[in-house]
């Protein structure tokens, strides 16, 4: 299965969900959108969308130092 493929179909909420037991706290952003802060690291800014790109989330993981397969598994925590 392509990286992609595993990052297809999350939601803006799931997304959240996961970067919050990463340690991520949440500060409600601007109209649909949720910004996450972590001392030290840099803020995430997420829209609480049905399905989030997958560009988007490889963006947000990257900055946040994240792997695919770590995401993944906070997912399903």
């Amino acid at each position: 299965m392509t990286s992609g493929r595993k990052l297809r179909g999350i939601s803006g909420r799931d997304a959240v969900a996961a970067f919050k037991k990463f340690g991520y706290t949440e500060r409600k952003g601007k109209g649909d959108h949720v910004n996450l802060v972590k001392r030290g690291s840099p803020r995430l800014t997420v829209p609480l969308h049905e399905e989030l790109s997958v560009g988007l989330l490889l963006h947000e993981m990257k900055k946040a130092g994240l792997s695919i397969e770590e995401f993944v598994r906070l997912l399903r925590r």
